[in-house]
């Protein structure tokens, strides 16, 4: 009995080992790409349009292509961003900025 106290008693205080097979958290996050935060402006513009035809490639409610009606090809429509050359360097480092942890 007094064997089993004492190799009970040698684990008391003693802290487990770090698992050194697990790889370490990181806590910065991957910096996404330029075309990432480009597709993520554009998604974030289709969605914030509030008809149905924000850009030419969308489809009409009666399922014909938008084209010409959409709001991006008309003079004077909503400004939506529907291309990767609608978003400009600014927009994506701004993107990037509003976006970093501190």
């Amino acid at each position: 009995m007094l064997g089993l106290f004492l190799i009970c008693s040698t684990n008391v205080g003693a802290q487990a080992a770090p698992d050194l097979a697990t790889p370490l958290e990181s806590k910065e996050q991957p910096k996404l790409s330029d075309a990432r935060i480009k597709k993520i402006l554009i998604e974030e513009s289709v969605a914030a349009y509030s008809g149905n035809c924000p850009c030419p490639y969308h489809r009409a409610r009666n399922g014909s292509n938008c084209g010409r009606r959409s709001a991006y090809s008309r003079a004077g429509g909503a400004e939506v961003l529907c291309y990767a050359k609608d978003v400009s360097a600014e927009m994506v480092e701004a993107y990037r900025t509003a976006h970093t942890e501190n």
